[in-house]
This record gives C-alpha cells, sequence and structure tokens, in this order.
C-alpha cells in the first residue's frame, strides 16, 4: 500500500532548504514508492511565497528558490481536488488549506509541525492523521493502525 501524504510548509523547507536528518525517512519512504505526496496550487504559492523569506543567513537568491520548487514538483504530485464540506475548521485559517487537500486527496496523514494542525490531530472528524515528521519516521514501514478513511 502506498501511503498518500500531505506535507505543510515547514516539513517542505526541512526537506528542501534545510537538508534535515529527520526527513530522511520521508525521503526513503518516497523514493522507494512507499509514499507519495499531494500539493495544490494553494500549498505551493504559500511555499514559493515562504522561500523568499531570509531562512538561512541570505535570503535564497531566485535560482535557489526555483531549485527548491523544482524539487518539490519533482517529488510530489499536483491535485485540485475539493474538501468535503464538513471538514473542522483550523485554528489558524491559513493552514485550512493543508487540512482542505489531506481531505481531498483521502490522504493517510499530513505531516506537520504546526500547533494549529497537530492540536487536531484528536478530532475524530477528521479522514487522515495528523502527525510530526518524527512521528511518522517511527511509523514508517509499519501499518497506520485505526485508518480514519
Amino acid at each position: 500500500m502506498t501511503l498518500r501524504l500531505v506535507l505543510d510548509t515547514n516539513v517542505w523547507l526541512d526537506w528542501l532548504v534545510f537538508d534535515d536528518p529527520g526527513i530522511a525517512p520521508l525521503k526513503l519512504a518516497v523514493r522507494t514508492g512507499a509514499a507519495c505526496v499531494f500539493i495544490n496550487a494553494a500549498c505551493l504559492d504559500e511555499l514559493e511565497h515562504v522561500l523568499t523569506y531570509p531562512l538561512l543567513k541570505n535570503p535564497l537568491d531566485a535560482a535557489q528558490q526555483a531549485a527548491c520548487i523544482a524539487a518539490c514538483r519533482s517529488c510530489s504530485r499536483l491535485a485540485e481536488v475539493e474538501a468535503p464540506p464538513s471538514l473542522p475548521k483550523c485554528a489558524d485559517p491559513d493552514d485550512q488549506k493543508f487540512l482542505e487537500l489531506a481531505a481531498g486527496i483521502h490522504a493517510d496523514c499530513l505531516l506537520s509541525r504546526d500547533q494549529a494542525l497537530l492540536a487536531m490531530r484528536r478530532n475524530r472528524l477528521l479522514p487522515f492523521h495528523i502527525m510530526t515528521p518524527g512521528e511518522f519516521s517511527t511509523r514508517s514501514g509499519v501499518e497506520f493502525s485505526g485508518q480514519r478513511h
């Protein structure tokens, strides 16, 4: 079974900019086909915008930003879907797009380090899991028990 995943912007930054070793199990899961990451235009727009911030000592230049977006596109699938109208609302409206994408693609999991999203992880109305990349890493290769969809 291929896991269907959505990553929030901070997880994408860990992957694309910071090369966080904690993301290695996620990268391996995607590379081996054990997981597939989905993104939509709204999430991609946010990533493009955040890449203009001074993330390292100096802001990424245009070529570095373009390389990050190209890498994101090469390891994810672009999906435009409609979220179910019954989807719970996130306390941070800017994070709602990640919930909508995850619900719309019937994700197994939304990976996040955002506190507003993580606070929703026990909401039984969500048809997917929400967890940190570290939590995903400890479960990689393990069947997601209690599938919600």
